[in-house]
C-alpha cells in the first residue's frame, strides 16, 4: 500500500473532521461574538504555519497572542480547542470503525486486534482445535472499572459526545435523502451547541454512588449487549475452524469487575453501606436489563403446539407458569416466559430492589435463588427450539440473554475490595491485643508475625468478640468484609471475588488479609476460601521482591491449601502508575518485566497458577 493510497483512504476522516470543526466554529461565532471567534482561527492558523512549516515568525506571533489574552478570552480559547480535541477524537474512532468494515467487506485476510485474525494465526501455526477450545476452558479475562479521584469530565459530555459519534455511524450508513442529511446536519449542530452550552468540568466532588452511577452508565452503552454478541463471533468462528465438531460453546472467560464501591484504600468514604448500595445498584441494573429482555423474548416466541412440537420439559415448566390466560394455552414458550419473568420479578422484591417491571408479572411466583436456576430455565427453551427445527430461533435474543446470565449472573459485575496493608496491619494488632493481652503484634519481627497469623489461620474460634470494644477503623473494616459475606449469600460468590492489598511488601501482609477474612467465613481454618487474596505490588522495590515474597507464602502449607481451596490459581496484581511514578516510564516497565518472568517461575516450581492483574489504565503518565 502506497502513502497515496493511504492518504486517499484518509479522505472521509479529514472531511468529518472540517465538518465538525466548521460547526464548532459557527456555534463559537454565534454565542460568543465574532471576536472570540477569530482570536480562535488566528490561533489556530498560526499554530498549523508553525507546526508545519517550523515557522520561528509563527511561533513568535503565537506566543504574542496568547500573551495578551484576558482570563475570560483564555478560559474561551482552552474550552475551544479542548472541545475541538474530542470532536477530532469522535471523527477518528469513526474511521478507524469506517476502516474495518471496509477491510471486511473486501474479503481481506483479518485485521490484526480482531478474534478472527487471531483464531487464524492458531490455525496457521497448526495447533489443534481442541488445543484452541482448551484454552477458553481456564482463560479469564476481566476488563475492570475504576473511578479516579482526577476524573472530572462529566457524564453530560460523554453522552453528547456519544450521540455525535452516532450520528457520524448514520452517514456512513446507507445512502441518505436530501431531508435526511438536512435532518443529521441540524442534530449535529444541537449536540454540538449542547457541549459549548455544558460547563467541561466537574466543579462539585462526587459521591462513591455517584460513581458507581457512572460506571453502570457503560453497561447501558456497551457491555450488556455487545459482550454476549462477542461470545456469540467466538463460538461462531471456532465452529468455522472445523464444523464436524458440531455447535460450539465457550465457558464465560471474559467478564466484567470494578473496584467502584469496593477500594477503600485511602478513601474513608467506603463504608459497609456504600457497598451494600453499590451491590444492590448492580443487581438492579442487570435485573432491569433481564427483565425486558424476557418482555420482548415472549413477544419473539409465538410458536404454537398446534404448528410445532415441543419437548417434555418445556411442558413441565409451561405447567408451572402463573400464566393461565386460554390465548396462551397452545403457546408453551410464552407461558415458560411468563413464569420465569413472574419468578425474576419475585427475586428483585426479595432482594428488596427497586426495579419497576416494564410489564406486570402474571400472577406470584417463587424466586429464583440463583442466577443458575434463571439459566436452567433458558436452557430448557434453548434445547427445545433446537430439537424441533428452530434452532435459528434459539441463536437470536434467547442465544444473547443465556449468555448475558451466564457472564453476569445476579450480580452484573464483581466488586473488588480492595484496603492497604497498614489498616490490615492495625486491625489485626488491635484484634490480638483485645484476646490475647501482650501480644504487641506491631513490635514482632516478620518471623513472629508469621508464626501468630498461621497459628490463627489453623483454627476455627473466632478473634472477634461481640462484647469487647473495638477502634472505629477495625468496626469499619470487619463490618465491609461481613457485607461482602452477605453479598455471596444474595447475589453469588462472583459478587465480590477478590481482596486486594495494596502495598504488599511481606508475606505478613498477605496473612493478615486471610485471617481477617477468616473472621467472615470467607476464609475457613480447614483450607476452603471464597474470595481471590490479591497482593498488589506496586513501588519498583515492591516489583523486586515480588517474587520472593510469593515463594516464601506458598511455602507455608496453611496458604498453599487456601489457594488450592480456591481453584489451585493465585493472582497477583502490578502497579504500573506507583512504579512509573517511583521509577520513571523505562525502568517501571523493566522491572515490570522482570517481575513477572520471576513470578513464572516461582508459581512453576509450587506448581500453582499464576494468573497477572495488569493495573494500567489511564494516561501514559500514569503507566498506561
Amino acid at each position: 500500500m502506497t502513502a497515496t493510497d493511504t492518504a486517499d483512504k484518509d479522505i472521509p476522516l479529514r472531511d468529518d473532521i472540517r465538518m465538525l470543526g466548521r460547526l464548532l466554529g459557527d456555534t463559537i461565532r454565534d454565542q460568543e461574538g465574532g471576536a472570540v471567534f477569530d482570536i480562535v482561527e488566528r490561533i489556530r492558523q498560526t499554530s498549523i504555519r508553525f507546526h508545519r512549516d517550523e515557522d520561528v515568525a509563527a511561533r513568535a506571533e503565537l506566543e504574542a497572542i496568547l500573551a495578551s489574552l484576558t482570563p475570560d478570552q483564555t478560559t474561551q480559547i482552552v474550552r475551544a480547542f479542548s472541545y475541538f480535541s474530542h470532536l477530532a477524537n469522535i471523527a477518528e474512532d469513526q474511521h478507524h470503525i469506517r476502516r474495518t468494515r471496509a477491510h471486511a467487506l473486501q474479503g481481506s485476510a483479518p485485521r490484526k486486534g480482531t478474534l478472527a485474525h487471531s483464531l487464524a494465526l492458531a490455525r496457521d501455526s497448526n495447533l489443534p482445535d481442541s488445543l484452541v477450545r482448551q484454552f477458553f476452558d481456564t482463560a479469564l479475562i476481566s476488563p475492570v472499572l475504576t473511578a479516579h479521584p482526577t476524573e472530572v469530565r462529566r457524564k453530560s459530555t460523554i453522552d453528547r459526545e456519544m450521540e455525535i459519534a452516532a450520528l457520524l455511524a448514520r452517514r456512513d450508513g446507507a445512502p441518505l435523502t436530501p431531508e435526511e442529511v438536512q435532518a443529521n446536519d441540524e442534530a449535529l449542530r444541537r449536540a454540538v451547541l449542547t457541549l459549548w452550552q455544558t460547563s467541561l468540568l466537574r466543579w462539585t466532588k462526587l459521591t462513591v454512588l455517584d460513581e458507581v452511577a457512572n460506571g453502570l452508565s457503560y453497561y447501558d452503552y456497551t457491555f450488556l449487549r455487545e459482550l454476549p454478541r462477542v461470545y456469540a463471533a467466538l463460538e461462531d468462528q471456532l465452529q468455522a475452524l472445523d464444523p464436524a465438531n458440531g455447535r460450539v460453546e465457550v465457558p464465560a472467560f471474559l467478564v466484567m469487575g470494578s473496584w467502584i464501591g469496593g477500594d477503600r484504600d485511602g478513601n474513608p468514604f467506603v463504608t459497609a453501606d456504600v457497598l451494600h448500595q453499590a451491590l444492590r445498584m448492580h443487581h438492579a441494573r442487570v435485573h432491569g436489563f433481564y427483565l425486558s429482555e424476557l418482555h420482548a423474548l415472549g413477544g419473539e416466541l409465538s410458536l404454537g403446539t398446534r404448528v410445532v412440537q415441543v419437548s417434555d420439559e418445556l411442558l413441565a415448566l409451561a405447567a408451572q407458569s402463573p400464566d393461565h390466560s386460554r390465548h396462551r394455552e397452545d403457546e408453551p414458550y410464552r407461558r415458560v416466559i411468563a413464569g420465569m419473568y413472574a419468578r425474576l420479578v419475585a427475586t428483585g422484591e426479595k432482594l428488596d430492589v427497586r426495579v419497576v417491571p416494564p410489564h406486570p408479572p402474571a400472577g406470584p411466583a417463587s424466586p429464583y435463588a440463583r442466577a443458575a436456576d434463571l439459566s436452567a430455565d433458558l436452557d430448557v427453551l434453548d434445547r427445545s427450539l433446537r430439537t424441533h427445527g428452530s434452532a435459528i430461533l434459539a441463536g437470536g435474543r434467547l442465544r444473547s440473554l443465556r449468555r448475558a446470565v451466564d457472564v453476569f449472573g445476579f450480580h452484573l459485575a464483581s466488586i473488588d475490595l480492595r484496603q492497604n496493608s497498614d489498616v490490615h496491619e492495625r486491625t489485626i494488632a488491635q484484634l490480638l491485643e483485645a484476646v490475647l493481652p501482650g501480644t504487641d503484634y506491631l513490635g514482632q519481627d516478620e518471623s513472629a508475625r508469621l508464626k501468630i497469623l498461621v497459628n490463627e489461620l489453623s483454627v476455627a474460634r473466632p478473634l472477634l468478640s461481640p462484647f469487647l470494644d473495638y477502634s472505629q477503623q477495625t468496626q469499619d473494616e470487619i463490618a465491609i468484609l461481613n457485607e461482602a459475606a452477605r453479598a455471596h449469600a444474595q447475589y453469588g460468590m462472583a459478587a465480590v471475588r477478590n481482596c486486594i492489598i495494596s502495598k504488599a511488601a511481606s508475606v505478613s501482609d498477605i496473612l493478615e488479609c486471610a485471617v481477617l477474612l477468616k473472621e467472615v467465613g470467607l476464609v475457613r481454618a480447614d483450607g476452603t476460601a471464597r474470595v481471590n487474596i490479591i497482593p498488589l505490588f506496586e513501588t519498583i522495590a515492591d516489583l523486586r521482591q515480588s517474587a520472593s515474597i510469593m515463594d516464601a507464602a506458598l511455602t507455608i502449607p496453611a496458604y498453599k491449601n487456601l489457594v488450592r481451596g480456591m481453584g489451585g490459581t493465585q493472582e497477583v496484581m502490578l502497579g504500573y502508575s506507583d512504579s512509573n511514578k517511583d521509577g520513571g516510564f523505562v525502568t517501571s516497565g523493566w522491572e515490570l518485566y522482570k517481575a513477572e518472568i520471576d513470578l513464572v517461575e516461582v508459581f512453576r516450581r509450587h506448581n500453582i497458577g499464576l494468573r497477572l492483574f495488569h493495573g494500567r489504565g489511564g494516561s501514559v503518565g500514569r503507566g498506561g
